[in-house]
């Protein structure tokens, strides 16, 4: 389960910047579930990540587009246990909510399906459906 939270980070508005052994904190209270829930900060953070670039991005998109490659490859390994937990909430919206996002997010984050095929037969392991 631990695996699948790698490309949680993809939506996640967990903060990614380096600091120490773990992303920073600063992060960890946002309110997933009002992101989720609303229309306009959700296609805001989702435009953000599939750009080519972060000019639209807020400052957090700019962070987590930054360090999303590391988190990715490392499958989350610097990754709080909060940011895991919101991680796998917001992965888990997007593949029952929005399948054609999560295409989106896959063909620009994992182009070559390399993380995408390890993390999601992890998660079928775990009896969760992607």
């Amino acid at each position: 389960m631990n695996r699948v939270l790698a490309l949680c980070v993809l939506l996640a508005t967990v903060a990614v910047v380096l600091a120490g052994d773990t992303y920073t904190t600063k992060y960890d209270n946002i309110n997933v579930d009002e992101i989720l829930s609303n229309e306009r900060l959700r296609k805001a953070y989702f435009d953000c990540l599939v750009a080519e670039d972060d000019k639209s991005c807020s400052e957090e998109g700019k962070e987590l587009r930054k360090y999303l490659p590391d988190a990715v490859a490392t499958e989350c390994s610097k990754c709080t246990d909060k940011q895991k937990e919101k991680a796998e909430k917001v992965i888990k919206w997007t593949i029952h909510n929005d399948a054609e996002g999560w295409k989106k997010l896959k063909a620009k984050w994992d182009p070559t399906g390399e993380y995408t095929k390890k993390y999601e037969e992890e998660a079928r392991k775990h009896g969760i459906t992607v």
